[in-house]
């Protein structure tokens, strides 16, 4: 993989979310509905999904991956759940081990409970998994733009809550404005978050939806579609040719390549020649460069 690494200032991840989980107050009397800093093992069949849940896909792969590995070693970080009025439980945080659980066959998981409001169960919720990083480009910009509607956050407080910058919040949220059509490719995984960010500069959004088609193509890196943007808002500064495709890619190399742009949320190139290559990350921002570098090392 070729990176040339900036000059890297880690930065710490907000508040977290031990700042949004109350904690049951130690002068309420114990009891295993208002348990509040133990996990204990709870029936899979007696927890139900959380009704504010941002992520909208799951790739079923990983999921898969995620079962075999509880099938072998268990859980190791407890899901987050609160009691509810009918002696259920419901979901805050760790949909995906609690899925991979039941994929899993597993009668029980290992949970923390917690006594939170509605509220602060859907705040929770968008902001463990804007910190986890694994939503895709779509998933994270309506995130934000949910805690900006209905918790009224500044775009300010969102980076705070979620250790990103500012301009990053704003990056994400202006991706909205991009036509339906559009956001189904960047949520699909063909465009990436850099591609979203370069169509952006097209004014109509019928310009937006003619280039990216285009886009996906000619399978544009991001830095090829930013210059495709300008040639198009500046035809007299450009010599007036087609942008050229780059070569065949091998079937089962490109299906490597999307998958790998899904789940990293970046633009992929993969140079294969007989089973030697190159793998080609592309980052537009140092907060992409820190994103790809946590999930690679698995922080």
């Amino acid at each position: 993989m070729m990176i040339a690494a900036p000059d890297m200032k880690r930065r710490a991840l907000g508040k977290g979310l031990d700042s949004l989980l109350p904690r049951v107050p130690s002068a309420a009397p114990s009891s295993p509905e208002t348990e509040g800093g133990k996990p204990r093992e709870i029936p899979l069949d007696q927890i139900d999904r959380n009704p504010f849940q941002t992520r909208s896909h799951i790739n079923e792969e990983q999921l898969a991956e995620l079962a075999a590995s509880i099938s072998a070693n268990g859980v190791v970080q407890p899901i987050l759940v609160r009691p509810l009025p009918n002696g259920r439980f419901q979901l805050i945080a760790g949909e995906r081990r609690w899925r991979a659980s039941e994929l899993a066959k597993k009668a029980t998981i290992p949970a923390i409970l917690r006594q939170v409001s509605d509220e602060q169960a859907m705040e929770i919720t968008i902001v463990e998994n804007l910190q986890r990083a694994d939503l895709n480009a779509m998933e994270q910009a309506r995130a934000f733009e949910r805690l900006s509607r209905e918790f009224h956050m500044t775009q300010e407080q969102m980076a705070v809550r979620t250790g990103k910058d500012r301009a990053t919040v704003a990056n994400f949220l202006r991706i909205l404005k991009l036509p339906a059509s559009v956001q189904a490719r960047v949520e699909s995984g063909e465009l990436s978050f850099g591609h979203a960010r370069a169509l952006l500069a097209l004014e109509h959004a019928e310009e937006m939806e003619k280039a990216a088609q285009r886009v996906v193509a000619l399978a544009l890196s991001v830095r090829g579609t930013e210059s495709y943007v300008q040639g198009l808002i500046h035809p007299e500064r450009t010599a007036k040719k087609e942008p050229k495709p780059e070569p065949p890619v091998d079937p089962n190399v490109r299906a490597v390549q999307e998958r790998l742009q899904r789940a990293l949320g970046l633009k992929v190139h993969i140079e294969d020649n007989n089973g030697h290559g190159k793998v080609i990350i592309e980052y537009v921002q140092l907060e992409d460069f820190d994103l790809l570098l946590e999930q690679l090392a698995g922080e």
